[in-house]
């Protein structure tokens, strides 16, 4: 089991950037499948991106695509969220996930995919 605290969230001007972090607990790192994901308000909790276990593959979610990127080191337990070219609707509650998988290339993408969630940190970007 994996427990998931994420940070770094805040407030932001529309252009800005800003880098979420989460952190991991135990020594099985490396053996999850991680994943960003966020949720507006009134909204579903939607996919932002994935990477795999030895972080050579990642997945984005097109709205994200060429502003986001995901990154982890298994070193330090902690996988990144880099947010560059913030948008006003990329506001919402960031969630980092894991999912325990063998395989050193799979990108879980589903939110049904993952079975450990972080409590989320708010980002709000300001217009």
């Amino acid at each position: 089991q994996v427990q998931l605290v994420e940070s770094g969230g805040g407030l932001v001007q529309a252009g800005g950037s800003l880098s979420v972090s989460c952190a991991a607990s135990g020594r099985t790192f490396s053996s999850y499948a991680m994943g960003w994901f966020r949720q507006a308000p009134g909204k579903d909790r939607e996919f932002v991106a994935g990477v795999s276990r030895s972080g050579r593959y990642r997945g984005v979610a097109d709205s994200v695509k060429g502003r986001f990127t995901i990154s982890r080191d298994n070193a330090n337990n902690t996988v990144y969220l880099q947010m560059n070219s913030l948008k006003p609707e990329d506001t919402a509650v960031y969630y980092c996930a894991a999912r325990n998988t063998v395989s050193m290339a799979y990108v879980a993408t589903a939110l049904n995919d993952y079975a450990y969630w972080g409590q989320g940190t708010q980002v709000t970007v300001s217009s």
